[in-house]
């Protein structure tokens, strides 16, 4: 069977795309990694406190009834968390410096690269009030 993804794949009756299959297979092994590398920052102390807090912040903004935009409204009501969560973890990635990153890192450089590439643009989809606004909060 070919593996290759095509844009115009349809996914069988009763079957899971290769897409599908794909994007899970790479979210698990991409996961480990991401999990790892956070708690390490969490806990270096050469990580500025103010973006470990804002992470912590964000985690309980997510758990919190409390929410920009109401889970309740499909798709929009996720994608506000989605791109707050890639916003926060980029900040404290950033704010961690490359020598302390790539200590906690165990992935590949590439996958790494790409982690804060796609950070990186979901992070630039906050709107610029809220990003002025938590970047006045975390120093």
């Amino acid at each position: 069977m070919n593996e290759s993804l095509r844009p115009d794949e349809v996914i069988p009756p009763g079957g899971k795309s290769l897409q599908l299959r794909a994007l899970t297979k790479d979210l698990l092994e991409f996961l480990p990694n991401i999990i790892k590398l956070l708690g390490g920052l969490m806990k270096d102390p050469r990580v500025p406190r103010r973006s470990k807090m804002l992470l912590g912040a964000f985690l309980v903004y997510l758990v919190s009834p409390i929410d920009l935009v109401p889970d309740a409204i499909p798709v929009v009501g996720v994608v506000d968390d989605v791109l707050l969560a890639a916003y926060a973890v980029n900040h404290l990635i950033a704010r961690a410096g490359e020598d302390v990153v790539l200590e906690h890192w165990d992935g590949p450089q590439d996958l790494l690269e790409m982690v804060r590439s796609v950070l990186d643009a979901a992070g630039s989809l906050v709107p610029p009030p809220v990003r002025k606004w938590i970047d006045r909060f975390s120093g």
